[in-house]
C-alpha cells in the first residue's frame, strides 16, 4: 500500500526501477536494494545498519544519517517499508515505530513514493506462505536475487520486502495494462 504517491511513475512491466527495501529496527535496521524489470529482480546492495549503543535519539539519529546516505548513494525511486506490528511490548512497539518514522524521514529529500507492508504479506509473497521464520526468507532472497550465499537475517528481511513491492508493483502494472484496477 502506497504511504505517499509524491511520483507515481507510470512505468509498465518492462521498465526498470530501483526499490530501496527497510526492515527498522532500533538497534539493526536491515537495508536491501534491487532493480527490478517485469518478472527479474538484480541485487544491488544489502546490509545492516547496526545503531550505536546508547539513548534512543542518537540510535535514531544514526539510523537517519544511515539511510539518508542510502538514498543519496543509490537514489532509488521507490521506498518499501514493513509496517510495524503491535506485539505484546508496547514499549518495544514504540521504540520500532520511532526507527521506522527515522528511516522514512530520511527518504523525503528525493520525493520517491514509499510502499509499506505487513510481514506477514511479505512473507507470503516471498516465501509462498506467511507465516515462514527467518531462514526460510533467507533462503529465498538467496534463491530469487541468485546470491552466492544467504545474507544476514535484517538484510534478507530488507531484500524481502523489496522484493514484495517489485511483485506487486508488477502484478499492478499487469492489471492496469489490462485496464484492471489492483
Amino acid at each position: 500500500m502506497p504511504l505517499s504517491d509524491r511520483r507515481s511513475p507510470r512505468s509498465g512491466t518492462h521498465t526498470a526501477v530501483r526499490i530501496l527495501g527497510i526492515d527498522p529496527g532500533s538497534q539493526i535496521t536491515g537495508y536491501g536494494l534491487i532493480e527490478a524489470i517485469g518478472q527479474e529482480a538484480r541485487h544491488i546492495a544489502s546490509g545492516c545498519i547496526r545503531a550505536p549503543a546508547g539513548d534512543l535519539p542518537q540510535r535514531l539519529r544514526a539510523i537517519y544519517a544511515a539511510v539518508s546516505e542510502l538514498m543519496a548513494s543509490y537514489g532509488p525511486a521507490e521506498v518499501a517499508i514493513e509496517r510495524v506490528f503491535m506485539s505484546r511490548n508496547a514499549d518495544s512497539a514504540l521504540k520500532l515505530g520511532q526507527a521506522r518514522g527515522a528511516a522514512l524521514c530520511a527518504t523525503f529529500g528525493l520525493q520517491v513514493s514509499i510502499y509499506e507492508y505487513a510481514p506477514r504479506a511479505i512473507k507470503q509473497a516471498v516465501v509462498g506462505q506467511g507465516g515462514a521464520d527467518k531462514h526460510q526468507v533467507q533462503h529465498m532472497v538467496k534463491l530469487l536475487l541468485r546470491l552466492e550465499r544467504s545474507p544476514p537475517a535484517d538484510a534478507a528481511d530488507a531484500l524481502a520486502v523489496a522484493l514484495c513491492h517489485a511483485h506487486l508493483r508488477r502484478t499492478s502494472a499487469l492489471l492496469a495494462e489490462a485496464g484492471l484496477r489492483a
